[in-house]
């Protein structure tokens, strides 16, 4: 290793030896330092490139990798290359040559302002353990050194961190542990090294480290995609199935002494499953209370069970042709489907006198338009929880299978705990549901339709996860991200532009995340499970949750 760090040396010195104070070979020891600070680029610059493949996989063989790389780039090989420059210094002022050549090693010896000698000042000296702990009777000398041995070494480290950081974007920090723990080691086990070499090799090796966050920056992080694809559970491994076991032969026939005629049983039948029949309630079951709201598909009426005593939901088609009966069915067993706190539950699926009838969970409260037009924006606490929530009962619908496809803020209701729920699965549909005879026919509301699902395209969760965001920036400004149009048709045709969000709450904490949640191509918005785990790492640095209520408000004025 020392005959390596003798041509780093040698190769630092043909690169930069200007000949002025304090001496060619120290400005060419602080180049060596630069040298040797591209080692950790090198290793974030490679980690970020793995992490464009693997995600946010962090397991098995991708997190050996990434900690093999960053101990070997940012420990091993420095710790080395600077030991290694320290012992040809050394070995120069004991007469030897260090590996370098003798003209070089006769330039060592010339003498440049407050430092003699080079060969002197940069071997000659004592260790950086020795200069911390045993200093000199001048404090200003000691003041230089503590600078130098723990000033730049603490600097280096913020910018480690900040290395890592970059390398390890759109995924959980704590893989940069093996990064910045082992530049500490590093720094540790250099306390051999002589303190003026030290010192110009930390001079050096800081710059390096700061300017390599360019181009691991310029490498980016991993797509949304690839995040997705990481963070889905591995399917469970198909289990063999046992081998059946050889039924035993039949034993012989024994002799009948008394035969007699006796007629064979007839073979038992079988039951045929019959398929339960669907609820009916033409008798007036269900007593209508009041009209709730009128939507696409269907009018929901407040109503109550005159059999089980209690208020539901009762969503009735507007019209019985078998399209519709055939929707109205398709949602309820997507409904039937979810079970998750935040979404409503369904009940039964009825006939009615008028049509075929949806029996919901019935939720007080009010809906995240009512709220947010009449008494303000949310603050960004309210909007963290707000959005961790719903991510997470989207995400629960999507795990079923089960798209919304018309997340607004009037399909939102905050019950009177503060609590939010997500309604109005009435243009859902299931993967596997084949499609309606209305293909191609836009659903949903246009100032919150994804860009993609306003140019006719198939609906996935990521037009879901674009409608969510659009919510949340209502609920933070109090204005659909695209802003309002006089016309549906105006807003749809924006909508299909993929025009840019021109009304993001700018002084919020979570523009950032909204700007990239709102992204016109799908592939690069954030998945809900990144939404969820970014907001929920947020509210807990700030010593919030996000299962508390959303219903902080503050005045538009501010």
């Amino acid at each position: 290793m020392e005959s390596i760090a003798s041509s780093l040396l040698s190769l630092a010195y043909r690169i930069f030896q200007p000949g002025f104070c304090p001496g060619d070979w120290v400005w060419a020891t602080s180049m060596a330092g630069l040298l040797i600070g591209l080692w950790p680029v090198a290793g974030a610059f490679v980690i970020a490139v793995v992490r464009k493949f693997t995600g946010n996989r962090y397991g098995g063989a991708p997190l050996i990798a990434i900690g093999a790389i960053a101990v070997v780039s940012v420990f091993v090989m420095p710790w080395l290359l600077a030991s290694g420059v320290s012992s040809s210094y050394r070995d120069i002022f004991g007469g030897g040559t260090g590996g370098l050549t003798q003209t070089d090693v006769a330039n060592m010896s010339r003498e440049f302002c407050f430092v003699g000698t080079q060969t002197e000042y940069l071997g000659g000296g004592q260790n950086v353990y020795e200069t911390l702990f045993y200093p000199s009777d001048s404090a200003l000398a000691y003041g230089y050194y503590l600078a130098g041995l723990v000033g730049l070494p603490i600097l280096t480290l913020l910018a480690i961190m900040l290395l890592g950081r970059v390398a390890l974007r759109r995924g959980p920090k704590w893989p940069g542990r093996f990064i910045w723990g082992s530049y500490v080691a590093f720094v540790l086990l250099s306390a051999g090294v002589e303190a003026n070499t030290a010192i110009h090799l930390w001079i050096g090796f800081l710059p390096a480290v700061i300017l390599g966050v360019i181009p691991v920056a310029i490498i980016g992080p991993p797509s949304w995609s690839t995040i997705q694809n990481s963070d889905r559970p591995p399917e469970p491994r198909p289990q063999p199935r046992p081998e059946p076991r050889p039924e035993p032969e039949p034993a012989p026939p024994q002799r009948q002494y008394a035969p007699t005629a006796v007629a064979p049983s007839p073979p038992p039948v079988a039951a045929a499953a019959v398929p339960p029949a669907a609820s009916t309630a033409g008798d007036g079951r269900f007593e209508r209370i009041r009209r709730l709201g009128q939507g696409g598909f269907g009018t929901v009426w407040q109503a109550r069970d005159t059999q089980l005593g209690r208020i539901v939901a009762l969503k009735i088609a507007h019209v019985t042709d078998p399209d519709t009966e055939e929707r109205m069915r398709r949602e309820a067993r997507a409904l039937a489907m979810l079970s998750h706190p935040n979404c409503v539950r369904v009940y039964d699926l009825v006939e009615e006198h008028d049509g075929l009838a949806l029996v919901m969970e019935y939720l007080e409260g009010r809906s995240l338009a009512d709220m947010v037009d009449t008494g303000g924006a949310l603050d960004d606490q309210a909007a963290g929880r707000l959005w961790a929530t719903l991510a997470g009962a989207l995400s629960a619908a999507h795990e079923k299978g089960v798209l919304h496809r018309d997340m607004k803020p009037s399909n939102v209701i905050v019950d009177p705990q503060g609590l939010p729920h997500l309604i109005d699965f009435g243009i859902a549909r299931s993967k596997n549901d084949a499609k309606l005879t209305a293909t191609g026919m836009m659903i949903g509301t246009p100032d919150y339709t994804a860009p993609e699902t306003a140019e006719g395209k198939e609906a996935t969760p990521a037009s879901d996860a674009w409608q969510l965001a659009a919510t949340v920036s209502f609920a933070l400004s109090g204005h659909p991200p695209r802003g309002t149009r006089e016309t549906p048709m105006a807003a749809l045709m924006a909508a299909a532009r993929a025009e840019p969000a021109s009304h993001l709450p700018a002084q919020s904490v979570h523009a950032r995340l909204l700007r990239a949640s709102l992204d016109p191509q799908p592939r690069n918005r954030p998945t809900l499970a990144a939404v969820e785990r970014e907001v929920q790492g947020w509210l807990s640095r700030i010593g919030s949750s996000a299962d508390g209520p959303v219903t902080r408000i503050v005045p538009r004025s501010q």
